[in-house]
């Protein structure tokens, strides 16, 4: 049951914690941002959030946890690799004049998918650990 809870609150990250952060007029409703650049930013919520219930439904119903786990580590690896490239494409961490959150060094939007990827890989293993167990057993 604990690999299912761990994957599960790394999935609602993305899966709902960053729309609901992210559907305001700081990102899709800011007017400063291009057109193109709000709908690629939908686009990313919509598709994130699609993968995220997909993810649960392997969790919770197929008992996919290694699987939901990959995809989740994909999604939010993505959103770390943006971070590292950043400079390339003129990205920032925070939206001028935002709330420039650090702990030890590392920004709030570097931590959260850090901590995502560290609870679908927990998740993973437990998961894996359990079903041999299991087999062991019976």
């Amino acid at each position: 049951m604990l690999p299912k809870v761990l994957a599960t609150i790394g999935l609602l990250i993305f899966g709902a914690l960053i729309p609901v952060l992210e559907i305001s007029p700081t990102h899709v409703f800011n007017e400063q941002w291009p057109p193109h650049a709000r709908l690629h930013e939908v686009w990313q919520l919509a598709t994130n959030t699609s993968l995220a219930v997909l993810c649960l439904w392997l969790v919770w119903i197929r008992g996919g946890v290694p699987l939901a786990s990959a995809i989740g580590i994909c999604v939010m690896g993505g959103v770390l690799f943006a971070h590292l490239v950043s400079d390339l494409y003129g990205g920032s961490l925070t939206y001028e004049g935002g709330v420039d959150l650090a702990i030890s060094g590392l920004h709030i939007t570097e931590i959260i998918p850090a901590l995502a990827i560290g609870l679908f890989v927990l998740a993973a293993v437990l998961d894996r650990k359990s079903r041999i167990k299991s087999s062991a057993a019976g």
